[in-house]
Formats: C-alpha cells, sequence, structure tokens
C-alpha cells in the first residue's frame, strides 16, 4: 500500500472532545473519526488495521486448533423474558418488532 496515494486527515493537535489517550491518537493518526458519542467511524487506514489484527487472531486461533463463530446481532426476546430482563434492561436496549410481531432485542450481551 503507498500511503502517498491515499487521504489519511491526520491532526496535529489534541482533539477537544478527546479524553482518553487512545482515543486522541488514533484520531490523530487518521485511523478514527468521532461519528457521535461513543460511535467511531474507521477511516481506510483504522480499517486495515483491524483487518490485520483479526488476521493476527485467526492464525493464532487456527494454530491452537481453535473454532471461530459468529452470533447474531438481533436475538428474539423469549430468552430475554423468560430471563426476566426484557423490562429490566430499560430504555437502553434496543428493541424492534418485525412485520410478524415478533419481539427482537440488539444483543446487548451474548451469555
Amino acid at each position: 500500500m503507498r500511503m502517498s496515494r491515499y487521504l489519511i486527515p491526520t491532526l496535529k493537535e489534541d482533539p477537544a472532545d478527546a479524553v482518553i489517550t487512545s482515543h486522541k491518537l488514533m484520531i490523530r493518526a487518521g485511523l478514527i473519526r468521532k461519528e457521535s458519542a461513543g460511535m467511531y467511524i474507521y477511516l481506510p487506514l483504522g480499517l486495515r488495521v483491524l483487518q490485520k489484527i483479526i488476521t493476527i487472531i485467526r492464525e493464532e486461533m487456527n494454530k491452537s486448533c481453535a473454532l471461530e463463530f459468529l452470533m447474531p446481532e438481533l436475538t428474539n426476546a423469549d430468552l430475554w423474558k423468560e430471563s426476566g430482563r426484557w423490562h429490566t434492561m430499560g430504555p437502553e436496549m434496543i428493541r424492534i418488532k418485525d412485520r410478524n410481531g415478533l419481539e427482537y432485542a440488539l444483543a446487548p450481551t451474548h451469555e
């Protein structure tokens, strides 16, 4: 990858709204950009770094014969209701209904 061919928005000064050192450094280096509170956009260089980290983790997992799996972002409400946490999670848990009236939640955990 030839760096001179890409627009990498670097900063000389610390961003005013960044408090944590790692956030300041990643924003200054052009890896991420803050979208809103707690939400960041991975810029091209930051995404490349993330993909390399994922590759390293996969290689190490393969060496130890570990298996990778992917869990759904949306989970059925039945499990949450059965555990009693459907109502106790409060408004922070994002809930949706599909066109058939089935309820789902954006999975805050995978237990």
